[in-house]
């Protein structure tokens, strides 16, 4: 069994907690929440140790279950690094004041969207990642039942996807937030909430993980999965039958972000990993693991088989409106309302 086989098995039996240690000589501890996928979790624990001796331990969450367990930890932090995830409730927690302000001297290595994230939280939080809001759909169950691959919103409330679509739950996602933000802002929120509405009968779970309709997807047990498309290249990649695409209408995208955590324990690694994570090196880890955004270093490679933001047509996403706690609330509150209700 391979080192991050062994390493993928302790996680299974920890329950996405990790802790890692290369045996290198100790140089402190760090806790960090991560929120990409689990082999990248693993593999930049175990670089990270490597290179500084700092003994990690990790645990994996979607982007609205860290914020949660920010908040519900705020008067005694357990986190040190909150690193990766979509953008947008990390500038919530800065806006509630969970977050501490740092500048990293690699800031200047950035593509002018990852210093956007860094200035509209006022230094609490910086972009790592980029990826764009799409489909993933099954090659081969779309062939055996004749029907053709999704490429618009529209496509999604045809009577052939009816129960046939899977996504995540805004309020535990930060991947169906950003979905729920793309709908209202390309559509308008009223004419967004209308379509959220007609595709609801066409969606068979809301899971509570944004990957999880991409490991369904590639398993066969749903035909479409809203997603970043690159966990979606990472199932293709794998060798599963499926596929990509992004709206013809427009589609958002995610800024994937990383803050320190106010309060850490362990800040001065905290800030060695806040640095280490910017770098090219350490930004090259995620091809390496099959994880295929667009890095937020200029001079960090772009893995091949990541899609092409100049490619896709996003719309102008408006990150300072829809990453404010206010508006994330008011938006959740009448999804809940509107949407889930329905369900009931």
């Amino acid at each position: 069994m391979s080192g991050l086989a062994k390493l993928s098995a302790v996680a299974a039996l920890l329950g996405s907690s990790l802790f890692v240690s290369t045996g290198a000589h100790a140089q402190g501890a760090l806790t960090v929440y991560c929120g990409v996928q689990e082999e990248w979790c693993q593999a930049m624990s175990v670089a990270f140790q490597r290179a500084t001796g700092v003994q990690v331990a990790l645990t994996r969450k979607s982007a609205g279950e860290t914020l949660a367990q920010v908040r519900a930890e705020a008067s005694n932090p357990k986190a040190d690094i909150w690193w990766g995830g979509p953008g947008d409730p990390q500038l919530q927690a800065s806006e509630e004041g969970l977050l501490a302000a740092y500048e990293s001297p690699n800031l200047k290595d950035l593509h002018p969207w990852a210093v956007s994230q860094f200035k509209q939280s006022k230094g609490r939080s910086v972009g790592i990642y980029a990826g764009a809001l799409g489909f993933i759909y099954n090659t081969d169950e779309l062939k055996k039942r004749k029907i053709a691959a999704p490429k618009c919103w529209s496509d999604l409330l045809k009577p052939e996807f009816k129960g046939e679509v899977q996504t995540a739950n805004p309020n535990s996602s930060g991947t169906a937030y950003t979905s729920l933000a793309t709908l209202v802002q390309l559509f308008g929120e009223e004419d967004g909430f209308s379509y959220m509405k007609k595709l609801h009968p066409q969606v068979n779970q809301y899971t509570k993980s944004g990957i999880a309709p991409a490991n369904a997807t590639a398993r066969g047990e749903t035909l479409v999965g809203l997603i970043f498309i690159h966990d979606g290249v990472t199932q293709k990649i794998n060798g599963f039958p499926v596929d990509v695409a992004t709206p013809c209408e427009g589609t958002g995208y995610e800024i994937g972000s990383m803050a320190i955590i106010n309060g850490a324990k362990n800040l001065d690694n905290a800030k060695k990993w806040y640095d280490w994570a910017l770098t090219p090196d350490a930004q090259a880890i995620a091809g390496q693991n099959k994880s295929y955004q667009v890095p937020s270093n200029k001079k960090s490679p772009i893995p091949a088989e990541a899609p092409r933001l100049a490619d896709i047509r996003l719309i102008d996403y408006n990150f300072q409106k829809y990453g404010t706690a206010d508006e994330r609330k008011r938006l959740l509150t009448r999804w809940d309302n509107d949407i889930r209700a329905s369900s009931n």
